[in-house]
């Protein structure tokens, strides 16, 4: 049978009692970096205010206090956080850990229809949102069920008279009040099937679905990820972190958030990415090190901005979430000609990295997603049913420590992408005698777009829902910028095309009308970018399944006639 196995020494020992919270802030484990002088753990990066291990610890006590105390949160419930990147996002999460309860982490640009699928999937009883999307968080906990004084805003509140208190005020009165809850402590492996996440990611049919992950896979990453970069001299106990990746996905979450913490490092917390504001915050924090997604590296090659400020601190830069080209590479090579650039693999079920650059090289390999890291496994599917050799192509499949429970309360789709004790990861890929993994094509229908996943089918069942819409097939349009667009194809109704008929301004006004449709409901990810197109049919094959490389092939094909846009144009 042939396997892939990740080279490097064997992994250290994973604890299976252990909650995150407390793997975090309080358990010694040998694989650790002792810090040598006392560093803040987080910077706001709008104060630069320092933040260091024992407020973290104290503000995560008192908010346990209060969640326990005001609202008996405890073992499986479930705490929703819909809100960008905030000095207390951690705290949050801790605090919901100390209790026993699960952890469920949205995009806090979800529409109300997104986040009340989110709180009802996953029955959530608290809801904690930033004040800017406080008016969305109320229609959809009102829709879910819960109740207004369960929101709670995790920066100030909007007004001294708002109904919601904010995170600042819980712990407040959790620090000044008798202790209320007893830590959950996990027995020697529970710790391999205790929920600690509900994390949204999109399958190939229907709404997100959320992905069911447990304390020890997320320890087994932090120190799988310790093993692959223990000999790289780019890590130093101490390093400043540029912590603009949302803490809602999986890559930021994981590698960007708890590893850096765990490792030592500071972690310079960003709520929103802007150009402006990222370039600004390397210079003055000197940051060290970059994890960012291939449309920031779009920017930071192309954009004139970048070389009015100073970037030398820069010393490695990952680039995750999408494949990133040889050629950005290149571009990016002589813009940061002092720093190792490399990229990362991973997904939502494999919670996270299943492969980094390695330690030695300067460059990424063009179009490797890197070296399978310590305690994965790795199958390549072809075709056929059989397993590949060094070289050729076929679907990953992978397995490791880290890997997800499944999808949360859907067993079908469970069955799809978990297959005992292995992921599915919908990629095709070769993989060579270094174990190193390249990335040729999606298997699945799955669209990436931003680095974000995009479920065909979502749109195509919304669009469907349009009285104008007969038949749809949502494909993505390769973009220079976003990696790829939504694009519909569409057949109109019998009485839309009527109308087309009568009047030709009306596909066009149609078209408009159906973007509308999708991003009046959908995050702007989502969105019909790509555009519409109207078409005939809908190509399918005998038993009815749409073609949809078929028309993959022509949306590349309209690509590619199409005039470029300029870049700056773009932005």
């Amino acid at each position: 049978m042939a396997e892939f196995y990740a080279p490097g020494e064997p992994l250290p020992l994973i604890p299976d009692d252990l909650t995150v919270s407390q793997f975090i802030l309080d358990a010694h484990h040998p694989a650790r970096p002792a810090q040598k002088r006392l560093m803040p753990w987080l910077i706001e990066d709008a104060t630069g205010r320092g933040i260091g291990y024992e407020e973290l610890r104290t503000r995560t006590f008192g908010l346990a206090n209060e969640f326990k105390s005001r609202w008996n949160v405890g073992d499986n419930d479930v705490v929703c956080l819909y809100s960008p990147n905030h000095v207390d996002w951690p705290v949050v999460l801790w605090a919901t850990h100390r209790l026993g309860a699960v952890v469920a982490p949205v995009n806090p640009a979800y529409t109300a229809e997104e986040l009340i699928h989110a709180l009802t999937l996953t029955e959530a009883s608290v809801l904690v949102a930033s004040s800017a999307n406080l008016s969305v968080a109320v229609i959809a906990a009102q829709a879910a069920g819960i109740p207004l004084e369960k929101i709670v805003t995790i920066d100030s509140p909007l007004s001294p008279n708002a109904a919601q208190l904010s995170v600042e005020e819980l712990i407040c009165h959790g620090l000044s009040t008798p202790l209320s809850f007893n830590e959950r402590r996990l027995l020697s492996g529970e710790g391999k099937t205790k929920l600690a996440f509900l994390c949204f990611s999109s399958g190939t049919t229907g709404k997100p679905k959320a992905v069911a992950v447990s304390h020890y896979a997320m320890i087994a990453n932090i120190l799988q990820v310790r093993a692959a970069i223990m000999s790289s001299p780019r890590y130093e106990v101490g390093d400043v972190v540029h912590g603009v990746l949302p803490f809602f996905h999986v890559f930021g979450l994981v590698v960007m958030l708890h590893s850096h913490l765990w490792f030592g490092n500071t972690v310079v917390v960003v709520p929103k990415f802007t150009f402006e504001g990222f370039l600004t915050s390397i210079q003055r924090y000197r940051i060290k090190h970059l994890h960012i997604v291939p449309p920031m590296v779009v920017l930071l090659v192309k954009h004139p901005l970048t070389r009015k400020y100073d970037l030398t601190s820069v010393r490695w830069l990952m680039s995750g979430a999408a494949p990133l080209s040889a050629e950005l590479t290149m571009h990016l090579a002589k813009i940061l000609p002092q720093c190792s650039i490399g990229q990362g693999y991973g997904m939502t079920e494999t919670f996270t990295t299943i492969a980094l650059s390695p330690n030695d090289s300067k460059i990424a390999a063009p179009g490797s997603g890197g070296v399978l890291i310590p305690g994965v496994v790795a199958r390549v599917l072809k075709t056929d049913g059989s397993l590949a050799a060094e070289g050729e192509t076929g679907e990953l499949v992978v397995t490791g420590p880290s890997m997800a429970l499944g999808y949360y309360k859907n067993p079908e789709a469970t069955k799809e992408t978990f297959v005992n004790g292995w992921v599915r990861t919908g990629d095709e890929v070769v993989i060579n005698g270094k174990c190193e993994v390249f990335i040729k094509d999606r298997i699945k229908e799955i669209l990436k777009v931003k680095g974000f996943q995009v479920a065909p089918a979502e749109l195509e069942g919304h669009l469907l829902d349009h009285p104008d819409v007969a038949d749809v097939c949502v494909v993505g349009v390769p973009d220079d910028y976003s990696g790829e667009l939504p694009l519909a194809f569409v057949v109109p109704s019998e009485s839309a095309r009527a109308r087309i008929q009568q009047n030709p301004r009306e596909s066009e006004h149609l078209k408009a009308t159906l973007v509308k449709h999708v991003a009046d409901a959908k995050v702007e990810y989502k969105r019909l970018a790509g555009g519409v197109e109207f078409v005939d049919a809908i190509p399918k094959n005998p038993s009815g399944k749409m073609l949809r490389r078929v028309l993959r092939d022509q949306a590349r094909a309209m690509k590619a006639r199409m005039p470029s846009t300029p870049f700056m144009a773009r932005l």
